[in-house]
């Protein structure tokens, strides 16, 4: 496979998950829906630190902020922290076991949320709710599924 396939099949795999983000859903359930585009950045940077790295987070974040309508520059932080977390430790996480690496993720997910609210609440006064910890039990769950997808997807497309 050629090299711009391959970034074209990450790209189209983040805007998946940018899809999949402002996807409408019952009201009972928009509570727990998994912070998709964080997970797949997760998954990118984590297989391929080089292509997908901080500069792709920030951009993801200011497309998320876009599309849901929060402060311009609150996911794109978070995202971008949470992003170098994974990056710097990469070669680490690579040889967790997948329900390990799961539990990490949720650790990471924890990281994004209290950020966001961290941020949230110093830029518009908003107070924390445990129901804020939500996407991060649901995120643990998708990740197996998400991280062998995504892994099938690039071995059968030899992203490298």
């Amino acid at each position: 496979m050629r090299p711009a396939q391959g970034i074209g099949f990450i790209y189209l795999s983040l805007l998946a998950a940018l899809l999949l983000t402002v996807t409408p859903v019952p009201f009972q359930f928009n509570l727990f829906r998994p912070d998709w585009v964080l997970l797949v950045l997760m998954y990118w940077t984590l297989a391929l630190p080089r292509r997908v790295n901080i500069g792709t987070a920030f951009l993801m974040g200011l497309l998320t902020d876009v599309l849901v309508g929060t402060v311009l520059g609150v996911n794109a932080l978070a995202f971008s922290v949470v992003s170098f977390v994974v990056a710097v430790n990469h070669l680490k996480i690579r040889n967790f076991s997948v329900i390990q690496q799961s539990l990490l993720m949720g650790l990471m997910l924890a990281l994004y949320q209290l950020l966001l609210f961290w941020l949230s609440h110093f830029l518009t006064g908003v107070n924390f709710r445990p129901a804020y910890l939500w996407p991060v039990l649901t995120g643990m769950i998708v990740w197996p599924w998400l991280f062998w997808l995504l892994r099938r997807y690039r071995r059968q497309l030899k992203i490298q």
